[in-house]
């Protein structure tokens, strides 16, 4: 029997639920194959005469019409096994993404199987059912980056002119000290772990690496500056390449030039499973020249600011990279979203290190401040400036365009938020707003700071839409007012989301006959002695009240580590009255800390 087989069937269903016996006794079928990367282990259509379980390595899973990979399946995942038990045909393609290893088990073996254990078709039967309720739930909240499994193997090479960094080597090693990871620095290292001659032999040393991800978490390799046989088989051996450029002093224009590791990178990964970590002299709200790396770069799925010195951007990476990155959601909600302020200064102040950022509307203001290093007392200045001294939602509009008029509008945000690219921002961030020229939501990632916020907060009528290459943009809430599902595309790991909860407006017992005509408004606004108009609410407040409904159930978006935070806007607030912004911050303020007290939540040294 295959010690090693029996191992690994303790873990996958339907066979963990088996008895010792039965085990052994599929463990005893079961056939080791070598996948080299790039191999073809299942096809779309092809009758699926194989179960496979891999032992280690990682593939892609892709179906036909899809641009790119719908999933990946890593160590410890079976493959197929769906359609393997339901006898039908494969319903995608598996391609290795690195040289790997599985576990075969044939339909002959596994019929001959079920007639000698019987309880194995009851636990297949049950692993479907779980398979199912799965996948329906993983679709209703719609989280592609679960698709993606946590890496286990990292490569980290060089990216533009200058080579690796020592100071960051040894603070990202800092931070993987103490747990069961393990850094190869070069191939001598590899000698030091397999014995002498290794060196010379590294085409042969995927078993040696496969055994080491067996006894390791996280298995991290240094490339070497240049493309050496090191280099190519870390590269290969990788689930994910972390490139790192070095701005800590300031480059020429070729400094910044696609090299020939990155090249050959790009070559074998998705952009999903490469990062760029961009090294700065000291930690900033905002850098500069972030385009000149990600132009040339469009292999790269995501990028990070660290300072050299600083331990906690180290740790950020890691996070990013473990699935461990906290995200912060904000709704929308015009005046409301004063409260969000509170609450993130909450999370602050009880130690949350908050690794992402990104809101709808009112609430993608906020976060973008706070992804710029702008502080809570700082925001509430600003929040107070440009909606009750400049009235920059106050000002009435001859409605050709829009209600109101913009111009004050965006001139506070263009000064509020200055940062001329998102990309330049410390932390990640994004605004969402929605796409009438496609009729879809349009996450915002790039570009003005102040340009992704108007578009978010375009309410429609009330202010004029953002046009951006012939789109045109408006308010995200029309589509996504809490937008939890774009910020896990962005990334794993847990998220807080800050909701309003916003009181029923009541009954408005006002008969619509009785609402005056043009002329009759006329006279009775500007007329002495007139007949007040009826109490209904105005079009802003229609339009406002509007947005702010839920468009799905938050709670029902939540997944283990996710905790929603959702404030109880107080009776009788306005939506358009941003006189009280104070009054709900220290409100939110306090609900959040009553709430976090109590909550063992993902905090991070600071």
């Amino acid at each position: 029997m295959n010690a090693n087989a029996y191992d690994v069937l303790a873990d996958i269903e339907p066979f963990s639920g088996l008895g010792l016996d039965a085990r052994s006794a599929i463990a005893a079928r079961l056939q080791m194959l070598s996948v080299p990367r790039g191999q073809t282990l299942v096809a779309q259509g092809d009758p699926s005469d194989h179960l496979y379980v891999v032992i280690t390595g990682r593939f892609s899973v892709s179906v036909a019409g899809a641009e790119r990979p719908v999933a990946e399946i890593s160590a410890g995942q079976p493959v197929g096994e769906i359609a393997f038990f339901a006898g039908g045909n494969r319903t995608a393609t598996v391609r290795a993404e690195r040289d790997s290893v599985v576990f075969a088990l044939s339909r002959a073996d596994f019929d001959a199987l079920a007639l000698e254990i019987p309880s194995l078709w009851p636990s297949v039967t049950r692993t479907l059912a779980t398979r199912l309720a799965e996948t329906t739930a993983r679709h209703s909240r719609g989280n592609p980056a679960s698709a993606h499994p946590v890496p286990k193997t990292i490569a980290i090479c060089r990216a533009g002119a200058r080579p690796l960094n020592p100071a960051f080597l040894q603070g990202f090693k800092r931070q993987l000290s103490g747990g069961s990871s393990l850094v190869l620095d070069s191939a001598s290292d590899v000698a030091r772990t397999n014995g002498a001659g290794a060196e010379a032999e590294l085409c042969r040393l995927t078993a040696h690496f496969n055994d080491l991800e067996k006894r390791h978490s996280l298995i991290v390799y240094i490339c070497d500056d240049t493309v050496t046989p090191w280099t190519e088989k870390a590269l290969h051996q990788a689930d994910h390449v972390v490139l790192v450029a070095d701005a800590s002093e300031r480059l020429p224009r070729s400094g910044f030039a696609v090299n020939e590791l990155e090249r050959l990178a790009a070559s074998l990964q998705e952009p999903h499973n490469i990062r760029l970590a961009i090294l700065h002299r000291k930690r900033l709200a905002a850098v500069e020249r972030t385009a000149d790396w990600l132009d040339p770069r469009s292999f790269v799925g995501m990028h990070h600011h660290l300072a050299v010195a600083e331990d906690r951007d180290a740790a950020r990476l890691l996070r990013f990279i473990t699935g461990q990155a906290l995200g912060v959601v904000a709704s929308g909600g015009g005046a409301f979203t004063a409260a969000h302020v509170g609450m993130i200064e909450a999370l602050i102040e009880q130690g949350y290190e908050i690794d992402a950022y990104g809101g709808t509307s009112g609430g993608a203001a906020m976060t973008a401040a706070f992804a710029g290093g702008v502080d809570a007392e700082a925001v509430a200045r600003h929040t107070h400036e440009m909606f009750v001294e400049r009235k920059a939602m106050a000002r009435w509009n001859w409605p050709r365009y829009s209600l109101l008029d913009h111009t004050v509008f965006d001139a506070c945000l263009a000064e509020l938020y200055p940062v001329s690219d998102i990309a330049d921002l410390w932390l990640p961030y994004f605004a969402v707003a929605t796409n009438l020229s496609r009729n879809a939501l349009q996450v915002i990632r790039r570009g003005p700071v102040w340009k992704a916020i108007r578009a978010s907060a375009a309410i429609p009528a009330l202010f004029p839409p953002v046009f951006a290459g012939g789109e045109m943009l408006v308010d995200g809430c029309l589509i996504d007012n809490v937008p939890l599902l774009p910020m896990r595309q962005l990334k794993r790991g847990p998220n807080i989301i800050l909701d309003l909860d916003v009181p029923d407006s009541g009954l408005c017992e006002i008969d619509t006959a009785t609402l005056p005509s043009r002329s009759s408004l006329m006279r009775r606004l500007f007329m002495s002695g007139g007949k007040p108009p009826p109490a209904a609410p105005g079009p802003q407040t229609v339009l406002l009240r509007s947005l702010l409904r839920e468009t799905r159930n938050v709670e029902e978006l939540l997944e283990p580590g996710d905790m929603l935070l959702s404030f109880p806007v107080p009776e009788g607030a306005n939506v358009l009255d941003w006189t009280n912004h104070r009054e709900l911050r220290w409100s939110a303020y306090d609900f959040a800390r009553e709430k976090l007290a109590n909550v063992a939540g993902p905090k991070f040294d600071a």
